[in-house]
């Protein structure tokens, strides 16, 4: 068989309602030499009869059906089967618009030094309705994305082509990054290859409840923030262990895995000033990193804020304890 230019990689999970318009964005776009590889991780819903329905219609669409084992595992597995130089991401439940691989593959060929490019992104709603957030922006150059690293949002997954070659070198998607397994990605890379994305968006991203970040953003937090100290930790030339693991460790296990004391310290203080507004990590273990972080003296705007909210919120125990814990804070301090 010839060798496509590109490979399309999407996992798709109970995406049956939004299935065949991600398919059909796929296969409507202007530059046509690509493998189309789907592969359903294990869907309850009509996701499998979907796919094979496309793929008889498509030669270009290549399904793979098996037991759920969870995204990262099954990105992995589209890695390892792409023929393709170029792997494209795309969600079940987005689209893209016709000319996104064209314009994603020019950049790429202008500029052979990038191994990563996005696209900005274009947000609905589940009727297909413009979001408030109508427009999605990410750094456009890579002196940018890395400006933005620990600041600000890097690229959007979905919306990217990447190397493969690059890809496997860094070892794919690594396990213990669960829902925050693109953070991880990227910030390997960047320490190998260029990142950034075009000005335009290519991509279309669509937004409902009952999306995995809606539900998981306090191990998206702290998954993101373990990636940052692994990345800092790689370019210092201490170890990095997480490669190897397939769990989030605990936290005062972190000087031990990467060689430093005082990280849990430093995670929650990057971690924390996120949770002020986050209902769910509120109500649960977020609450005593927050904790945790007003007794080790951590400072944020709006932590005062976050008592009368939490009194809204329907917690008045959680909110008593965290005013005692700030009026304790601003006696010693």
């Amino acid at each position: 068989m010839t060798e496509p230019r590109i490979s399309v990689a999407m996992s798709v999970y109970n995406n049956e309602p939004y299935l065949p318009a991600a398919i059909e964005s796929v296969l409507a776009q202007d530059f046509a030499d690509f493998e189309f590889l789907i592969l359903n991780d294990g869907s309850k819903d009509g996701s499998r009869e979907v796919i094979d329905r496309y793929a008889a219609m498509d030669a270009r669409i290549r399904p793979i059906h098996r037991e759920n084992k969870g995204l990262i595992a099954s990105l992995n597995e589209i890695i390892d089967k792409a023929r393709a130089p170029l792997i494209a991401r795309m969600d079940g439940d987005d689209m893209s618009k016709p000319d996104r691989f064209s314009r994603q593959l020019a950049f790429l060929e202008a500029h052979p030094d990038h191994g990563v490019v996005g696209t900005w992104m274009e947000v609905i709603d589940e009727h297909g309705q413009p979001w408030p957030e109508r427009q999605a922006e990410y750094p456009t150059s890579h002196e940018s994305f890395m400006a933005a690293i620990g600041k600000a949002r890097l690229i959007s997954h979905p919306s990217v082509i990447m190397r493969a070659e690059l890809v496997r070198k860094v070892g794919g998607y690594r396990a213990m990054y669960r829902h925050c397994e693109d953070i991880d990605l990227w910030l390997r890379l960047s320490e190998i290859t260029k990142i950034c994305s075009i000005a335009e968006p290519l991509y279309v991203y669509r937004r409902y409840d009952m999306q995995v970040s809606y539900h998981h953003s306090l191990t998206q937090r702290i998954g993101a923030a373990v990636a940052l100290i692994a990345h800092e930790a790689r370019l210092e030339g201490r170890p990095d262990s997480t490669g190897r693991l397939d769990a989030m460790p605990p936290l005062d296990q972190l000087d031990a895995l990467f060689g430093k004391t005082g990280l849990a310290r430093v995670l929650r203080a990057h971690v924390a000033p996120g949770l002020l507004h986050d209902h769910d990590a509120l109500r649960g273990e977020g609450f005593a990193m927050l904790l945790d972080f007003v007794r080790e003296g951590g400072r944020c705007e709006g932590l005062w804020r976050t008592v009368p909210r939490m009194l809204r919120m329907g917690e008045p125990g959680r909110a008593l304890t965290l005013a005692a814990a700030l009026a304790r804070q601003s006696v010693s301090g």
